[in-house]
């Protein structure tokens, strides 16, 4: 079992505010534009559309936000380009934290993930500082349900190549190998299972305590309601 856990990962997801969901929304908007940038608009000639898809439906994103989404990528000639930046630093106590962003400013996205460091009482570190800390592996959380066998769950993911699956309480949580993501969310997807979540992450390989717990959260709320961040990725313990 991997012993994975993350910060209230499924209690974060599930109690989004219809303003948090409209910066999700938001979010996901951005990658449907990469994606179909990279790769094309047809999500059966592109897998990365597809998983991005997948990652919309998980958070609710209604199918009309999705499409249009992906129409405007494919058809604006002026279509805004985004750019994908990684920031690592350390939060509050120390803490090892990964950034993830898309944005078409750099400046006003590098000011903005300073200023929540710094505001955290943390600090913006280096390229490198912390990323060895992580492992990145696909990471699909399903969701349980009274007809969901958690014996049915383990064997449909481990014969659909997945490296670990664990239960974490009020998900079952699937972990793959990053190029093997989306053969077995497919997979499981096909066996109709309800994802809560489903995407590549960093997962680090030990976890340290946070005392300010507060000020932490403050935090990852912050990180949150930016348009530019698309994930955040810390080694604080649950």
């Amino acid at each position: 079992m991997s012993g994975h856990s993350k910060w209230a990962t499924i209690k974060r997801a599930k109690g989004k505010t219809d303003a948090a969901r409209g910066t999700v929304f938001t979010k996901i908007g951005r990658e449907i534009a990469v994606a179909v940038k990279s790769g094309g608009p047809d999500p059966n000639l592109n897998a990365r559309l597809r998983d991005v898809i997948a990652k919309a439906k998980a958070a609710n994103m209604p199918n009309d936000n999705i499409f249009r989404g992906i129409k405007k990528a494919a058809g604006e000639e002026g279509a805004v380009n985004y750019e994908t930046i990684v920031y690592e630093g350390y939060g509050p106590e120390g803490v090892a934290v990964i950034v993830e962003t898309l944005t078409d400013n750099k400046n006003r996205t590098a000011a903005e993930v300073r200023h929540i460091f710094d505001k955290s009482g943390g600090a913006l570190g280096s390229t490198g500082c912390v990323s060895y800390m992580f492992e990145t592996k696909g990471v699909i959380l399903i969701e349980k349900t009274p007809k969901t066998s958690e014996d049915a769950v383990m064997m449909d993911a481990l014969e659909a190549g997945a490296e670990d699956f664990s239960d974490e309480g009020e998900a079952f949580e699937v972990l793959t190998a990053p190029a093997d993501f989306t053969a077995v969310r497919e997979a499981l997807e096909a066996k109709k299972y309800t994802f809560v979540s489903a995407g590549v992450e960093r997962i680090p390989s030990a976890y340290v305590k946070v005392e300010s717990v507060d000020k932490f959260t403050r935090m990852l709320d912050q990180f949150d309601e930016s348009d530019d961040v698309q994930s955040v990725f810390h080694n604080a313990e649950e």
